[in-house]
């Protein structure tokens, strides 16, 4: 069975960074991409980053960019979130593609399996 536990959310004030950790156990990131996603109340969920189960290839959002990084370690993806914006206060999820072909999407609707979140809170 695939588990996924996100941890290291919080509330920073604007320009602060975080670290959000996803911490998986029952499958290889040899075979799984990655993504991080966040909902905010009364928004879509939207794909914010991902890395590739073959290569470590990564995409990133726009609105992201050249502020977070997803990196992978063992077992374990973070995504390091520098720079932070009101306007990246969601709830963070990680998820799991079965990425027979290395793929990496910001699609969360290509992904079957979840963790349960971690809250980020960026306020002054």
């Amino acid at each position: 069975q695939l588990q996924l536990v996100e941890s290291g959310g919080g509330s920073v004030q604007p320009g602060g960074s975080l670290r959000l950790s996803c911490v998986t156990a029952g499958f290889s990131l040899d075979l799984y991409s990655i993504g991080w996603f966040r909902q905010a109340p009364g928004k879509e969920r939207e794909g914010v980053s991902c890395i590739s189960s073959r290569d470590g290839r990564t995409d990133l959002a726009d609105s992201v960019k050249g502020r977070f990084t997803i990196s992978r370690e063992k077992s374990t993806v973070y995504l390091q979130m520098n720079s932070l914006k009101p306007e990246d206060a969601a709830i963070y999820y990680c998820a799991a593609l079965h990425a027979l072909f290395g793929q990496c999407v910001l699609d969360g609707g290509s992904y079957h399996d979840w963790g349960q979140g971690t809250q980020v809170t960026v306020s002054s």
